[in-house]
């Protein structure tokens, strides 16, 4: 089967085969028709000669079987193409033959029983003729008239052809009038395929709708907003990669000064503790270097996903139950304590969504992390994994809430912003965060059809949390 590449061709090729086919069926149609027609306006002509007859029939009527100068033998010179030979006969009541042709065929009729007349193909002189019996509106006389039905078809088929002439010689102009159509149609779809082609990577600018190609308009719209996408995209990648350089700077900035702290302190009597202090400084900025390119790492890993690699239902009660008991040294080296609250219906109750357990634990572990951060020692930071049900709705939330200072009002939107850190990490015992873990949690809860909700809670500190609406099947992990 060939494969048409070209639209053009496509369209060429269906259209003149439909337009073809069409023609064609109008073509046989017409001509069909156009036959019938005149069949039946020569039997019309029999029946007005078989009238014009039967008016003369009063002053030839004492002259009996006389021949009549009206009628044509084969013989004779037409005087128009398309005039038939006509034999006839007209006979009495008695059937007594009053005036008739010079080769008129033998009766062969019965008389019709009214006025109403009647046609027949008869054998005549070796061919096939039409006859027509008529009588005369007294009933006094009666008409036999034919001619050949060869002549006839004759006559028809010229007829016929001569309707069907027309629509055939149209037939290479309608082509060329479909391939001009086309081509003129599918201009302002040439000039929009060249103008995408003819562009530069970096021109992301939105393309003009083509005004007299409707059916283009949704594509045209589809691809200005891919180009929006990639524009944003392009622009956070940009932004991205700068503000990924300027944090990478700090920490190996840090780490290359602590070094050659370190190294100036070897051998010139300096006090070990300031070496070692120094040598823990470049462990410290090593570890912050590390941990902000597994964030970058991260963020580059989720930043393209449309959704989730793998969904499976995930047990949200289980899995937060199993990210504190690993985090609770991390609580206990900072003096704070860290606990993970049972769901309303008990200890072995499930709470589960669909999802990626890897990528929920990732966001769990940097609300916790940043929980611990900012919490002073001795704080309380409590996970959970709950339902709610309002009314008929229901809701299910995985979530940190602490007792730490909470979050000022102004800060508040900038937070899910990557790489910044407000004033809470001014305060903060460990200011080594990255400014990156809301953000890839904010990811993870768009992969996920979540809600991330951040609220400070009325006796101080921060409740963040993951929200699911509906689409999640409590006990059937």
């Amino acid at each position: 089967m060939i494969r048409l590449r070209s639209l053009r061709a496509r369209l060429l090729l269906t259209v003149s085969i439909t337009t073809l086919l069409v023609w064609v069926a109008a073509g046989v149609g017409s001509y069909f028709q156009a036959l019938h027609e005149a069949e039946e306006l020569m039997d019309g002509q029999l029946a007005q000669s078989a009238k014009l007859l039967l008016s003369l029939v009063p002053h030839d009527a004492g002259n009996p079987a006389a021949a009549s100068p009206l009628a044509r033998t084969r013989s004779d010179k037409a005087s128009h193409p398309y005039e038939q030979p006509l034999e006839f006969r007209i006979l009495d009541r008695s059937g007594r033959v009053l005036l008739q042709s010079s080769h008129a065929p033998e009766l062969v009729l019965p008389p019709p029983s009214g006025a109403k007349p009647e046609f027949a193909d008869i054998h005549h002189a070796g061919q096939p003729w039409r006859m027509l019996a008529i009588r005369s509106p007294d009933g006094r006389y009666l008409v036999h008239i034919a001619h050949p039905i060869q002549d006839r078809d004759r006559v028809g088929i010229e007829v016929a052809g001569q309707v069907a002439l027309p629509i055939l010689l149209a037939l290479p102009l309608l082509a060329l009038l479909v391939y001009v159509s086309v081509r003129r149609s599918l201009t302002p779809l040439e000039k929009l395929a060249n103008d995408v082609a003819t562009r530069s990577p970096d021109n992301l600018e939105i393309l003009a709708e083509p005004l007299t190609l409707r059916e283009a308009q949704p594509l045209v719209a589809a691809l200005n907003r891919l180009l929006t996408r990639l524009a944003a995209t392009l622009d956070n990648e940009r932004r991205f990669t700068a503000d990924a350089a300027h944090e990478l700077r700090t920490p190996l900035a840090a780490v290359k000064i602590q070094a050659q702290v370190a190294l100036a302190s070897i051998g010139t009597g300096s006090n070990p503790a300031d070496h070692q202090h120094a040598l823990r400084q470049v462990l410290a900025g090593a570890d912050r270097a590390t941990r902000l390119v597994e964030q970058l790492l991260r963020l580059a890993r989720l930043d393209p996903l449309a959704r989730l690699p793998q969904s499976q239902p995930v047990d949200l009660a289980a899995l937060a139950a199993s990210v504190v008991a690993d985090m609770q040294g991390q609580a206990i080296g900072k003096q704070q304590q860290l606990s993970c609250i049972a769901p309303a219906g008990g200890v072995h109750t499930r709470v589960c969504v669909q999802g990626d357990a890897d990528l929920l634990g990732v966001a769990l572990r940097n609300l916790i992390e940043n929980a611990l951060r900012y919490t002073p020692a001795a704080g309380v930071i409590e996970v959970f994994a709950e339902v709610f049900v309002n009314m008929d709705a229901r809701q299910a939330v995985l979530g940190v809430r602490d007792s730490g200072p909470g979050v000022d009002a102004i800060e508040a939107p900038r937070l899910l912003e990557r790489f910044y850190r407000g004033q809470a990490v001014a305060n903060a015992a460990d200011s080594n965060g990255s400014g990156l873990g809301l953000a890839i949690v904010q990811r993870i809860t768009e992969l996920h059809a979540a809600r991330l909700s951040i609220e400070n809670r009325v006796g101080g500190g921060l409740e963040v949390s993951l929200r699911w609406n509906g689409n999640f099947n409590s006990g059937e992990c």
